[in-house]
């Protein structure tokens, strides 16, 4: 077994000093030397039924010495860093050449289908041999090269995008379909990752990522092999975008997909194959605005073109400018090729990055974030665009979506009516609200299966699926779920101290390996926290125990301090919404970068029935929290009054039991509020 050395440090020293090279195309080279199918075949696979010359990862075991060969001249081109020849490496991946597809008789590929995959002993054992394989092939010619010329080169553990997606449905009758689940792409990544890391990779390379969906996956894949396995290598993303900048499947933005993948700190996140390097550079300049990662970039050698003898249209002089003049803006940190990108596109590419460039690499942070002012939340929708929390801007959280607080909602999920229920989310969205709340938590309801078939069906709805999820459960199987299905970055709702701090940090971790953002409920093993003093006392805790022990970045923290009931006719509950407003100011002056939040209805429990008198009450209410510095809110974006138009005598009622202004200030807002409680006085808007 290979010694698994931690090459990270030194390859961020080498991407300090200059700009690092990577190989090109090994599919594109392969091509040149003329391989036909008993080529790829050998004696081993001479009986396989399928066509198998396209599996060009097979050549790592057929044809040894022709994949040597092609590490050696993109070694000695040029190359710090060669790819493993693990593209389409997988159980998943390989079935494509070695099972029947069940769609030639009739039947159709699914869950059950991918499952036979997964546990199919051929196809995993394959896909182990040629992952470690090529990875020792690599080490191979990266150590015999490098003991030549005296230049360290690096293997990157080639991770592919896979042939189905987790984010669509191939199903023009089924939005919520899904070929294949999270966990099945996740088992088939888990093997990949072991086996290039056995056989002596330096880093873990996810590339050409057309879903994002399924790139978490396989980062999720990693984490857990590097925590149960104790081992830890730097690991660089790059994503594939069409002519509007978003990946090619599931249509996420730059910054979108920047936010879904920061938090496994990347050392480089970058932009490969898809369009030619010219049509990529907008992209590119905007990835490299956004990150704070080293910036990769490897396209393709221009568009496809049949005639020529690459397959694409652009020749070695011709990559060489253009990465020349990435290099020169200061755009990129590593540069290469990949589609009809041969060693002599490389070596141009090398000769042409041998001058100094400016800014880029001076900059580089290998994922550590950059000093800033205020540092916003930034959930990310599924598409089409990012969305970024702006300094100051209220976060409107839909609440209608969730069993517990609309029984028009719950009795549509036990009836199975989903598509009726994707219609309340879009009310939400068009009335305002800038997160969906979505929580099955009924004890008729089986949890799991609704969040997820909920959210896969949200994930196809464009004008539900532009704002972020927050997926809200009181059960961790069932918020597990729900991050499986989203490939933005989501929000958690809720972890605590509840069950003490160990339970509280795994949770947390579990969190932060999706790369949700997560809100914490002012809740210890002592209970909830009502007063002033309990509410700081606990979010001070947990802040300090996610920060500085998980490694949570304090951005993606969202305090609920508990909007408890005023009004009540209890004298201790009276002053619950000033220690409310007063625990937000505490939190955003003394827990940096901390977001705040709550369920402002609470806060109106006592008038339940008395609309007009809730309505004022919210807006009134958050009015005040939001100038202490509440961030966000779950709320029927539809039931608000706005607050300069509330009229005036019930705003200063309002604001008296709010406030805790005067002792006799909720009798006096329950005998103004009588008269709209009597029926046929208000209709109730809550559904």
């Amino acid at each position: 077994m290979s010694t698994i050395q931690n090459t990270g440090p030194q390859l961020e020293a080498l991407l300090r000093q200059r700009i690092a090279i990577i190989d090109g195309a090994m599919g594109t080279t392969i091509r040149t030397y003329g391989m036909k199918e008993a080529d790829i075949r050998g004696t081993r696979f001479a009986d396989s039924k399928k066509d198998l010359l396209n599996n060009g990862d097979l050549f790592s075991i057929t044809q040894p010495g022709m994949i040597c060969d092609i590490h050696r001249r993109f070694l000695e081109a040029g190359a710090d860093i060669i790819e493993t020849n693990t593209f389409s490496a997988t159980s998943i991946g390989q079935s494509e050449f070695f099972v029947d597809d069940p769609r030639e008789h009739g039947g159709r590929k699914d869950p059950a289908f991918y499952q036979k995959i997964i546990e199919d002993k051929f196809l995993n054992e394959l896909a182990w041999e040629i992952n470690e394989t090529s990875a020792r092939q690599c080490r191979e010619w990266a150590d015999r090269v490098a003991n030549k010329d005296g230049k360290q080169r690096f293997v990157a553990g080639a991770i592919g995008p896979l042939t189905v997606s987790l984010s669509n449905s191939p199903d023009a009758d089924d939005a919520g379909f899904r070929v294949v689940t999270f966990d099945q792409v996740k088992a088939a990544y888990l093997q990949q990752v072991r086996a290039l890391i056995k056989g002596g990779s330096d880093l873990l390379l996810v590339e050409t990522i057309f879903d994002s969906l399924n790139a978490k996956a396989a980062l999720v894949a990693i984490e857990e092999v590097f925590a149960q396995d104790k081992v830890r290598l730097p690991i660089s993303i790059s994503a594939a975008v069409g002519r509007g900048g978003e990946t090619m499947i599931s249509a996420q933005t730059i910054e979108a997909f920047w936010n879904s993948v920061k938090h496994v700190k990347p050392l480089s996140i970058g932009l490969n194959c898809s369009l030619g390097p010219d049509l990529m550079r907008p992209f590119l300049a905007e990835l490299s605005e956004k990150s704070t990662a080293a910036i990769s970039c490897y396209p393709n050698a221009g568009l496809p073109n049949p005639l020529s003898p690459t397959g694409f249209d652009l020749k070695p002089e011709d990559m060489g400018r253009f990465l020349g003049e990435f290099a020169q803006s200061g755009l990129v940190n590593i540069a290469g090729g990949c589609c009809g990108n041969t060693p002599e596109h490389i070596a141009a590419i090398a000769k042409a990055l041998e001058r100094p460039s400016p800014a880029r690499p001076a900059r580089i942070r290998c994922g550590t974030p950059r000093p800033s002012a205020p540092r916003p939340l930034p959930p990310s929708a599924w598409r089409p665009q990012p969305f970024t929390q702006q300094v100051g801007q209220y976060i409107m959280i839909g609440e209608r979506t969730n069993v517990a607080g609309s029984p028009k909602f719950a009795k549509l999920i036990k009836e199975g009516k989903y598509d009726e229920a994707v219609a309340i989310a879009r009310q939400q969205v068009e009335n305002g609200a800038n997160v969906i709340d979505v929580c099955m938590d009924e004890g008729m309801i089986d949890g799991v299966a609704a969040m997820t078939r909920f959210l896969q069906l949200l994930g196809s709805e464009p004008e539900v699926a532009k704002v972020p999820f927050m997926v809200d459960s009181s059960k961790w199987e069932v918020i597990e779920a729900g991050l499986k299905c989203l490939q933005g970055k989501g929000i958690v709702n809720s972890i605590s101290l509840k069950e003490g701090e160990a339970k509280f940090r795994e949770h947390a971790r579990k969190v932060l390996k999706y790369g949700a953002a997560v809100v914490v409920m002012a809740f210890d093993e002592q209970g909830q926290a009502a007063t002033y003093a309990e509410k700081i006392r606990i979010c001070e805790r947990a802040y300090r125990l996610l920060v500085d022990t998980v490694g949570f970045p304090p951005e993606d923290i969202i305090f609920d301090p508990n909007i408890l009931t005023v009004a009540t006719g209890i004298e201790e509950h009276n002053n619950y919404a000033v220690d409310f407003i007063e625990a937000t100011r505490w939190i955003k002056q003394n827990l940096p970068h901390a977001k705040v939040s709550g369920g402002v209805s609470n806060v109106s429990f006592s008038f339940r029935g008395n609309n007009p008198v809730r309505e004022a009450m919210h807006s009134a209410f958050l009015f005040h929290a939001i100038k202490a510095g509440m961030d966000m809110g779950i709320v029927n974006a539809g039931m608000l009054e706005v607050y300069e138009e509330i009229e005036p005598e019930l705003k200063e009622l309002v604001e008296d039991a709010l406030l805790n202004r005067r002792p006799d200030a909720t009798e006096r807002l329950v005998a103004f509020g009588e008269p709209f409680s009597a029926p046929g006085k208000c209709s109730s808007r809550r559904s």
